[in-house]
């Protein structure tokens, strides 16, 4: 007898409530938010604004997405590939038309996702993943290079210290992040030492009060929308690219899924709120993300006390964390650098295996990124030469082949493989018109036409045949096939 009611199944607690698991994520909470203000404050240099604007970007970003976005885990904050593309604007009309670029760019972002951008995400190639997980540990390298030139020659001895402490501290133990550790205890031989090293406090004053919600200082006007559409369109492309290929990336590596859609749209509504609290907008930090995931975190707790802890450390704790040395942040970089690189992609064996193409559309992306220190361009070329090259190899599967007829009243023809754009090109010469009889069959059993390239290159043998007084029978369509082919034949030319 079927039930009247449902049966209740009584809901498990949050993992993040198990003690445990509450230690690892607030700890790498932290870390992750000590690793956040240098380069909160460079993005900010970068657009050109007030190193507070950044701070506070980091800080909603943060906190909201840990609640509207997909991905449990990574973190999303003020990020250098948002800097570059609202630069131009700060510099040219000011603070006002850059919030408002943001809020503008948030809701683009909510309307993408709604609409399913995500599922985009489908058509990039693992070889491209692979050239962006190795790109991003280039650039999350190359972003340290500054910080170890024209420095004291006791930054250097610093670093190896925090490396070793990264390295050798998880053998002592894993209830306390290694990084944190390394942050610690430079900070502590710096100060105690008194070594005069760069500092947190040299990029900039750190915010003393919490940002206050308001509106843009601008002019509503048509105007105002015209001259910062343009913006808030490459603003939210290039942090869906960016959050969606990171999540992605988390995806892996945690052997989890996430809700892309959510995340494009929790990405956009973090903007929006960002963009009212004065900030500079911002989408997934790749770098933060990994030291997250690395550290063990895997609930929305971490990214959550990431934002927390990252404003508390600037208003409470300001004048301590002004003083920690730039080189334990770069220490606890490079390492999450070395760690994201795919070494095994690199290895002889490896490349001795692979199709030379995956190897192409892997150096291109890498190559791109790393020029251009933009992800998303470097994704987006990095697929469109995945897809050359996989038209090339298909167009080749496509093959005529004559096929005896006992009777010999009538020639036939087998085609098969993918009748698309790029094979379909070498079709119509594949053909004796002049040397068959007067009707010809075309059997097309093991074919399968994809667009109207195809439908076209048939029409066009048909009217050669029949040109020549002879008539041509098409058979073996599948379904999909047969309605493509019916649907716009004879369609394709001005004559009918």
């Amino acid at each position: 007898m079927p039930r009247l009611f449902p049966r209740v199944h009584r809901t498990s607690r949050p993992a993040w409530l198990s003690p445990s698991v509450a230690r690892t994520e607030i700890l790498s909470g932290l870390v992750v938010a000590l690793a956040l203000i240098p380069e909160a404050i460079s993005f900010s240099i970068i657009a050109g604004v007030d190193p507070s604007i950044g701070l506070f970007a980091s800080f909603t970003m943060a906190v909201v997405i840990a609640i509207a976005g997909g991905r449990p885990a990574m973190i999303s904050a003020a990020t250098g590939a948002i800097a570059l593309v609202v630069a131009p604007l700060a510099r040219e009309h000011g603070l006002g038309y850059l919030i408002a670029t943001v809020i503008l760019g948030g809701l683009i972002q909510v309307a993408l996702g709604a609409l399913g951008v995500a599922k985009l995400m489908r058509f990039v190639p693992r070889s491209v993943m692979v050239g962006f997980v190795n790109a991003l540990a280039i650039l999350i390298f190359m972003a340290q290079v500054p910080e170890l030139t024209g420095v004291p020659w006791i930054v250097y001895p610093l670093v190896a210290t925090g490396l070793a402490l990264m390295v050798f501290f998880p053998r002592v133990t894993k209830a306390i992040p290694a990084p944190l550790v390394s942050i610690a205890a430079l900070t502590a031989i710096t100060i105690g030492a008194a070594l005069a090293v760069p500092t947190v406090g040299d990029r900039g004053a750190l915010p003393s009060a919490l940002p206050v919600p308001g509106l843009p200082d601008v002019p509503y006007t048509l105007d105002t929308l015209v001259l910062i559409a343009p913006y808030a369109l490459a603003f939210a492309l290039v942090g869906l690219m960016e959050s969606l290929m990171t999540a992605k990336l988390v995806d892996d590596l945690t052997d989890t899924r996430s809700s892309k859609t959510r995340e494009s749209i929790g990405q956009g509504i973090a903007n929006i709120v960002t963009g009212f609290f004065g900030g500079m907008g911002g989408c997934a930090m790749i770098g933060q993300t990994m030291i997250n995931v690395k550290n063990g975190a895997r609930t929305r707790m971490s990214t959550f006390c990431a934002g927390a802890f990252l404003m508390v450390l600037c208003i409470v704790f300001g004048p301590w964390v002004s003083q920690i040395p730039m080189a334990a942040l770069v220490a606890v970089m490079i390492l999450v650098s070395v760690g994201t690189f795919d070494w095994h992609s690199i290895a002889p064996a490896t490349l001795k295996r692979m199709p030379a193409g995956e190897i192409t559309v892997m150096v291109v992306t890498v190559a791109v990124v790393v020029t251009t220190h933009n992800l998303a361009i470097g994704v987006v070329l990095g697929s469109l030469t995945a897809l050359v090259i996989f038209a090339r190899r298909v167009a080749h599967l496509a093959e005529v082949s004559a096929v005896v007829d006992p009777d010999g009243g009538q020639a036939i023809y087998a085609v098969t493989g993918q009748l698309f754009f790029a094979s379909s090109n070498d079709l119509v010469g594949q053909f004796d018109y002049a040397g068959d009889p007067d009707h010809v069959v075309i059997d097309l059993s093991d074919a399968h036409i994809w667009d109207a390239s195809s439908v076209a290159a048939l029409d066009a043998v048909q009217a050669k045949y029949a040109a020549r007084g002879k008539t041509v029978q098409i058979i073996g369509l599948n379904e999909p096939s047969a309605k493509m082919h019916a649907t716009l034949s004879g369609e394709l030319t001005g004559s009918h």
